[in-house]
């Protein structure tokens, strides 16, 4: 079992001290999903939403939020990011309309960005839901999880 590195001898929280770790190459990919009826649906795809492009908006909030998370997370590092990616994509099953998101976050340094993955994903979904509610209030933003994280002192890790 692996100790949790946030705490202090004390047990009150810290930002775990990275400075003797080695820089490397690291990504993640994280994903999420917001469940929406057929208008929204169409109406996102014929770009007919009152506020504006909803998928170049939100994808413009995921990478601020990947840039932005050690401002979220209180005990993340800032970490230079040298790539962010978003990508949608549409699911319809059964007149059951699902937008995928996907978050792709890469660095070189000393700590992973798998909380910038997630953190992107999250930020991406909310801005959705937020320039579509007046649409439907009814959305569900659906599961968020880590799909793959390489490089780092703990190896890679791949959700099965």
């Amino acid at each position: 079992m692996s100790k949790l590195t946030h705490f202090n001898e004390q047990g009150r929280a810290k930002m775990v001290d990275i400075s003797e770790k080695k820089d490397t190459e690291r990504t993640a990919i994280a994903r999420t999903s917001v469940q929406v009826n057929k208008e929204i649906y169409e109406k996102v795809a014929a770009k007919d939403i009152e506020k504006g492009d909803v998928l170049a908006v939100a994808q413009v909030a995921g990478i601020m939020g990947a840039k932005k998370t050690s401002e979220w997370i209180p005990m993340c590092h800032p970490l230079p990011l040298k790539g962010i990616d978003i990508s949608f994509n549409w699911k319809n099953e059964n007149e059951t309309y699902t937008l995928e998101i996907e978050a792709f976050v890469k660095t070189k340094g000393s700590t992973g960005v798998e909380m910038e993955a997630l953190t992107a994903v999250a930020a991406t979904a909310l801005t959705f839901y937020d320039m579509c509610k007046a649409v439907d209030k009814g959305m569900v933003i659906g599961e968020t999880y880590l799909v793959e994280k390489k490089g780092g002192k703990s190896g890679d890790y791949y959700r099965d």
